[in-house]
Formats: structure tokens, C-alpha cells, sequence
């Protein structure tokens, strides 16, 4: 059974609150870099916090469930930014004596709690403290759980409102960590059976995870909105020493995992090595932390570091440190053999910075014209292009023209409250 998508969609005026699932973002403390996931939840968590409508923060902690209001949504959000973490108590090292940053996260969710409740209790916490028709939001593809949404269900007209990334999973389960394909697959199934609205960030996203909820029973209705870019004011003072390279150099953003192909990247820079070409070699800057199932293009790196080649990786570059990067970088590289959204070619763009990426749909769908693609086993035309932006780089106002309007988060999250279930 499927949704037209137009019966869920009383306007933001007739919903009396908002909640948002900030579980994800609580589970990143420590972790590092935002991945994308985690900047569309801290997005939410801005937009809802700063509303005139009442908002509400739910997470699943060790210890059970935690409800704040708004003052506990500014707090995780200045946490998350870097603006610290308090101490945890002695009941939250017990609890995770092995994560000293979950636990300090979760000490702030305490500090600043409405109300708490073990497991079982979760629908009657809710209850007691969300009025009747509360729209309720999961952006982050954590704690959709049987028992989370049974307890949103237990508030009367309450609409669950669920953002689904992508479906690759299910579709490239070899390029997942081992368990995450059924992990994901049952959650896809209860989104499947509860939400009131499924929002998707592209019409390619939708249309494959339309295609898995028809197998399953039930299509729930479904909008789409692209989702916001906030591209950090470029800092080339919060570069650290070393960065940007002398020279042209290239930048490839992403968490370095199976799908986003950096062996592609690894092998050409391994032929630029040995057989240079007369202009030079041009430096490729890896950004991100290492992920799972990519031993060898880990081994790899290891050995580019080592023999001294100019490829240089960095896990611990803020925001700005990134912008300035890829302000100056010859381009963006992202051969990914897959993608959800895409981020990074969209931040890029929106800095003027040419991009060249793999040919897929999600790219047409976000960018349009504005990069070059290519076909991401295609090495020797990823070589001959990588190599005539590297001689425009010379000249960094070569090959850089005004990247496509990208889509703000206000403008994305107004769409969604006007049209939340």
C-alpha cells in the first residue's frame, strides 16, 4: 500500500510540538568529525531549539530514556560544537566506564532533564509531558526502535516524521560493516509500518527506498526535501602545519570506507609516482577518518606516508580548516561507487571549487551540470582530467565559475514543518 503523500500534511500552525530524536548526535560524542548524518541532526536540533513552537529532545541513554526542552537542545548543541562537556558523574562512568565522552554527553542530557524513565516506561513519560499532536522527528537512522515507536504512539495524535538518508545498505550490502545490512533492513521495515511521513533528501533516495517498502507491506506517505549546505567561512589560520601543499594540490572529503572508492584515487597517484609527469605531481589531500572493511586502502595509505609520496591524510581538520582547503584546492575528487546525498561535491560548489565525481544519479539530481563526471572505473580518464586541472590550478582562477544555488537548512525545514505528519 502506498501514500500519495498529501494526506500527512497539516500545516506546522496545527501541531502544538515539536520532538526530536537527538539519540545519534549523543552517540557521536567523542567520535570526532560531524559525520554527514550527524550534521542533518544537528540542523534539526538548531532549527527546533530556535523555534517559537515547544520543542523536546528524546534520547536513549544507557540508563534509559532522557526528555528535555529547549535549554537542553542549546546546551548538547553548544557541546557538540566544542564548546565542552561537563563532567560525568560517578553514575555515569559506571555506566560507560569505557567512554568517558558518552558519558559526559549524557550527564548533560540528566542535567538538564524534563523527565527520565527506564525502557518499559517511555509511552507514559511522553504522556505526561508532550501535549496530543506533538510532531515527532528521527532524522538520524538511530533508535528506531520497536519500543520508541511504540512509546511516540502512546501520545494521542502524535505524527512520526522519519528522514531517510539512503538505502545503500540494502542496495551495496558488500560495502557495509558486517550486520548492518539486517540491522538496517528491520529498521526500513518499522519505518515501514509506523511513519506518518517519510522525507527523503532526493528523488533518487525516495525512489529506492520506496522500492524496499513495497516489498515490505506498506509505503508510507513521503516528501522531498534536498537538504540544507552550511559551508564554514574558509580559515587557512585553523590549517595546521604543512596545509594547503605547495603546488596544485586535490582534496576527496569522506570517511574513508569501501563505497567512496579511494582506491581509485590511491592506484593513480601510485602511477603519477612512477612515471611523473612533466608538470609535477600534483598533492591529493585525503580528509576523513578511517573506516571499516578498507584494510589494504588503509595498508596503502600507511605506505604513501611512508615512501613519501604527496598524499597527505587528516582525520582532525575543523570545519574551516576544510573550507579553506577546498577554497584552494585544483578540485574535489569523489569517484564514490555510491552515494545517499553527497555532501561534500555541494560544498565545494558552493565555494566555486570545481568538482570531478563519479557519473550517478544523486549528483545529476544535486548538481546539475556544474561538475565533471566521470565513470568511477574509469582510471585513465580520472588520470588525464586530475592532471589538466592540476595545470589550471596553477592558475586558481582557471576552470572556477559560480557553483549552483544550494539549498538552505531554514528553507529545508520549513518545507518539512509545513508538511509534517
Amino acid at each position: 500500500m502506498r501514500g500519495n503523500g498529501t494526506s500527512a500534511a497539516p500545516i506546522a500552525a496545527r501541531r502544538p510540538a515539536w520532538l526530536l530524536d537527538v539519540s545519534r548526535l549523543v552517540s557521536r560524542a567523542g567520535q570526532g568529525a560531524l559525520t554527514g548524518i550527524d550534521r542533518v541532526e544537528l540542523a534539526y536540533l538548531d532549527y527546533l531549539a530556535g523555534g517559537d513552537v515547544p520543542a523536546f529532545a528524546l534520547s536513549r541513554t544507557r540508563a534509559g530514556y532522557v526528555l528535555t526542552g529547549r535549554a537542553g537542545m542549546i546546551a548538547l548543541a553548544d557541546a557538540i560544537r566544542g564548546r565542552g562537556w561537563p563532567r560525568a558523574g560517578l553514575a555515569d562512568r559506571v555506566l560507560r566506564p569505557r567512554d568517558p565522552a558518552r558519558a559526559a554527553a549524557e550527564a548533560l542530557l540528566r542535567r538538564h532533564a524534563i523527565a527520565r524513565c527506564m525502557a518499559v516506561g517511555l509511552g507514559q513519560m511522553l504522556c505526561r509531558h508532550l501535549p496530543a499532536g506533538t510532531a515527532c522527528f528521527n532524522v538520524g537512522h538511530a533508535n528506531l526502535t520497536a519500543r520508541t515507536l511504540r512509546g511516540l504512539r502512546a501520545v494521542p495524535g502524535a505524527g512520526i516524521n522519519v528522514l531517510i538518508h539512503d538505502t545503500i545498505p540494502l542496495d551495496f550490502p558488500d560495502h557495509a560493516r558486517e550486520g548492518v545490512p539486517q540491522a538496517f533492513g528491520a529498521r526500513l521495515a518499522r519505518v515501514s509500518a509506523q511513519a506518518d511521513l517519510v522525507i527523503y533528501n532526493s528523488a533518487d533516495t525516495r525512489a529506492r527506498a520506496e522500492w524496499h517498502m513495497a516489498h515490505m507491506g506498506r509505503v508510507p506517505p513521503g516528501l522531498v526535501v534536498p537538504l540544507g549546505v552550511d559551508v564554514a567561512r574558509p580559515d587557512p589560520a585553523a590549517l595546521p602545519a604543512g596545509l594547503p601543499p605547495p603546488g596544485p594540490y586535490f582534496v576527496t572529503l569522506g570517511t574513508i570506507e569501501p563505497r567512496k572508492n579511494h582506491a581509485l584515487l590511491l592506484d593513480l597517484w601510485q602511477g603519477l609516482v612512477d612515471d611523473p609527469p612533466l608538470g609535477g605531481i600534483p598533492a591529493l589531500v585525503v580528509i576523513g577518518r578511517r573506516g571499516w572493511r578498507n584494510a589494504e586502502v588503509f595498508a596503502r595509505l600507511d605506505t604513501a606516508h611512508a615512501e613519501g609520496w604527496p598524499v597527505i591524510e587528516r582525520a582532525d581538520l575543523d570545519d574551516r580548516a576544510v573550507a579553506a582547503l577546498l577554497s584552494g584546492a585544483a578540485a574535489l575528487l569523489q569517484p564514490s561507487l555510491a552515494e545517499g546525498y553527497g555532501l561534500p561535491p555541494l560544498e565545494a560548489a558552493a565555494l566555486g571549487t570545481p568538482v570531478i565525481c563519479a557519473d550517478l544519479a544523486i549528483y545529476r539530481e544535486t548538481l546539475g551540470s556544474y561538475p565533471v563526471y566521470l565513470a568511477p572505473t574509469d582510471a585513465y580518464s580520472w588520470r588525464n582530467t586530475i592532471l589538466e586541472f592540476a595545470g589550471n590550478g596553477k592558475n586558481p582562477e582557471n576552470g572556477r565559475r559560480a557553483g549552483p544555488n544550494v539549498p538552505t537548512w531554514r528553507a529545508h525545514c520549513k518545507t518539512v514543518l509545513s508538511k509534517a505528519g
